[in-house]
């Protein structure tokens, strides 16, 4: 049975400015960080909750176009505040992309993206919200 997201995985164009914008804007912590065969850097685990992790991996650049070419959408970050969240974050100069705003299914999100591009969700559920009540399923 699945009992969770482990991680999502991402490939970096610049870690240190990745390491940045995950540890110091939204606050992540490092967990470790793993080296391939030779020694060399090849994985960053950031760490969101417990057992959850963001991998950054240090992008290859004959690798690179393949990549972009995938199928990926978002990620989406659960946050207890999200006015305070959104403001912390701008506060680390991160442009935010959409302020907080209710959406569809209650609950309220903003956007912003990682030094790469990627989309990133900001949500703050609401117990009335259909992802809220779907904790019994």
């Amino acid at each position: 049975m699945i009992k969770g997201i482990g991680h999502l995985a991402f490939e970096v164009k610049d870690m240190d400015k990745s390491m940045d914008f995950y540890c110091n804007a939204l606050g992540l912590k490092k967990a470790f960080d793993l080296r391939d065969e030779k020694g060399n850097p090849f994985i960053q685990y950031l760490k969101v909750s417990e057992n959850q992790f963001i991998e950054l991996f240090y992008a290859k650049a004959d690798k690179e176009k393949a990549n972009r070419d995938r199928s990926y959408s978002h990620m989406c970050l659960e946050v207890d505040d999200i006015y305070k969240t959104v403001e912390s974050i701008r506060s680390k100069g991160v442009h935010i992309d959409s302020e907080p705003v209710r959406g569809k299914d209650l609950n309220y999100q903003s956007w912003i993206r990682d030094p790469d591009g990627n989309r990133i969700e900001l949500m703050q559920m609401d117990p009335d919200s259909p992802q809220a009540k779907s904790k019994n399923l």
